[in-house]
């Protein structure tokens, strides 16, 4: 390196922390602490909702990815808000706020839903035992208590004591039901809603404020990065353990209430508000407002953000109220059919994928074109990817909850809740390794290429459930997994997360026509928060009957389970295989891009 190039090189007189700027450490604990609530918070909401509020699968599943796709819809909307008015630190502010609102506002459930079931028309009282590992469900009849045992035809059995059928009930005719509290259901809404908001204000902010942090020359910014992210997982790893823990306990301990679980998200949203409100002089010059023509609009905008909460809790009760879609009308049919939030997502999604491509043939070089086409098709790829990736907090967490021995080598065991934690310790684990394996391939030029590595993701992806099928092969008499079939799921879809999440949103950046790469960019968000939709769709097709927030045969549920995970994996085993198949054809397409 001649004098001149070495001149050319800034050299970074700040106080450095770890070889980076010292400003790094506190947005890091920032974001560790934020995603503590976020993914403490999401551990609890699946069960929560079938547990307490005692909806049925259908519609928690539905409501859990419509809540999970719009997290990831409101950050285009924040960021812009950002960019062009507020700035990243204040945008960061608020949203901790109204975030750290909706998780103490989900502390407010009320007494959990009293369950029922109408049986031929006739309105019984259903009480749980749940002093038993099965979680027994009883109805009285003619001053006989009477278990409820499901049936593999969708008939209903009432046993007597002494286990003989004292009646029996058609498909159809015994219907399960819960009474829930209008208000406290209303308020679980708004707390959903402010929580979207919120995040929609924080989560891309935090991350540009550490770009903000390196020069455009600087090449500790990818190091930089790989540092901050890492305190996604380490925050949602104690949350995962630590939130379930107070809310529903472990083991012989019963826990303090969902309410708990809920309020030490609210602390650690708290810490993280507080990080960057008190920062003072450590974080001058990081995220501040541009100069703006018409005076200060952030009033405004915090307004607009609160009258944004109704608005999102509009659209979760049109969720929960949609009906099915008809079967046999086709794409369109079925799209016209969804609920408003639906109809967004993928109208908008489908807009996109067509349209862009249109665009960029008729203005851009035939290079430009092509480089497009393979971003969309790979977006598309990654929708697939997600889909089955995020039943991580709703059907697994119920099957978990439901068909899964949760006890740790006979010592103690862990909640449904506790089970996501999984995937952020093996995050943390393999990260580094993966980081280490890719450059000692790139090294010698046998790195995989972008394609490649998003067909392997997708194979991996479907073999975490095919490996799951198998365990289910083993359950015992009591139609129970072991807990490590679960964690060997995680396991693989760990492994197949690192081969597609750290290089999307680069490829975007890579294959973008340069006037586009912001609607790219949203283009690639909307699809993971397309593909969090229909997760809630495919959780749906694994749904069973529930009474009082139990499923009415293990044996069932356990079928039901490994039959839709089953069907998941060797389509997206399938899909994978498919994609190495295209995968000299995109990179052709992509002109030299890795």
């Amino acid at each position: 390196m001649t004098d001149s190039a070495a001149a050319a090189v800034p050299i970074d007189t700040r106080p450095q922390w770890f070889g980076h700027p010292r400003q790094l450490a506190r947005l890091f604990t920032t974001e560790a602490m934020e995603r503590f609530g976020y993914y403490g918070m999401r551990a609890l909401l699946t069960l929560y909702l079938a547990d307490h509020f005692l909806f049925s699968d259908t519609t928690t599943t539905s409501l859990y990815g419509g809540f999970t796709a719009l997290v990831y819809l409101t950050p285009l909307v924040g960021g812009l808000l950002a960019d062009r008015y507020l700035g990243s630190k204040r945008s960061v502010k608020f949203g901790a706020i109204v975030m750290a609102c909706g998780y103490l506002i989900l502390c407010f459930g009320g007494d959990a839903a009293k369950p029922f079931a109408t049986i031929d028309g006739q309105r019984y009282e259903v009480t749980v035992d749940k002093s038993t590992a099965t979680k027994q469900q009883f109805v009285t009849d003619a001053g006989q208590k009477l278990s409820i045992k499901g049936r593999e035809d969708g008939s209903v059995d009432l046993l007597r004591p002494d286990g003989s059928v004292a009646r029996s009930v058609a498909k159809g005719g015994f219907v399960p039901g819960g009474d829930r509290s209008a208000f406290y259901t209303m308020l679980m809404l708004i707390g959903l809603s402010a929580v979207t908001v919120g995040n929609g204000f924080f989560k891309p902010n935090i991350s540009t404020m550490v770009g903000s942090l390196y020069g455009p020359t600087d090449q500790r910014r990818d190091a930089g990065f790989t540092i901050f992210y890492m305190g996604i997982n380490l925050g949602s790893l104690f949350s995962q353990l630590l939130c379930p823990l107070l809310a529903v306990g472990m083991g012989s301990w019963q826990g303090l209430g969902w309410w708990a679980g809920f309020g030490l998200a609210a602390i650690g949203m708290g810490i993280s508000w507080a990080l960057i409100q008190f920062a003072g002089p450590k974080l001058a010059g990081v995220g501040d407002p541009p100069v703006q023509s018409g005076g200060d609009k952030s009033i405004a905008i915090y307004i607009a953000a609160l009258v944004a909460i109704p608005v999102i809790w509009f659209l979760f009760t049109n969720l929960m109220n949609a009906p099915p879609p008809v079967p046999g009308q086709g794409i369109m049919g079925y799209i016209l059919g969804l609920p408003i939030l639906g109809k967004v997502l993928f109208g908008t999604f489908l807009f996109s994928i067509i349209g862009i491509p249109i665009w960029s043939f008729r203005v851009g070089t035939r290079a430009e074109f092509e480089m497009m086409v393979a971003a969309i098709v790979l977006i598309i790829f990654n929708v697939v990817f997600w889909t089955l990736f995020e039943q991580a907090g709703s059907s697994l967490t119920l099957f978990a909850d439901r068909n899964t021995n949760l006890s740790v080598f006979g010592l103690f065991s862990i909640s449904a809740g506790q089970t996501q934690f999984f995937n952020a310790f093996f995050i943390v684990m393999l990260a580094p390794m993966f980081s280490a394996l890719w450059t000692w391939l790139a090294r010698r030029g046998m790195e995989p290429s972008i394609p490649i590595k998003f067909g392997i993701a997708l194979i991996g992806v479907g073999a975490g459930f095919l490996f799951l099928v198998w365990g289910t092969k083993f359950a015992g008499a009591d139609f129970k997994v072991g807990i490590w079939w679960l964690a060997g799921l995680y396991l693989i879809h760990s492994m197949a997360e690192l081969c597609i999440s750290p290089v999307g949103l680069s490829m975007i950046t890579k294959l973008s026509i340069a006037r586009i790469v912001g609607m790219m960019m949203g283009v690639w968000f909307l699809s993971i928060s397309c593909a969090q939709y229909v997760a809630g769709v495919v959780a749906q097709v694994a749904s069973v009957e529930t009474v009082g927030g139990q499923v009415t045969n293990l044996k069932v549920s356990l079928e039901t389970y490994a039959g839709v995970f089953e069907t998941i994996g060797i389509i997206s085993a399938t899909i994978g295989l498919v994609l190495l198949a295209l995968s000299g054809l995109i990179r052709k397409w992509m002109h030299g891009v890795n």
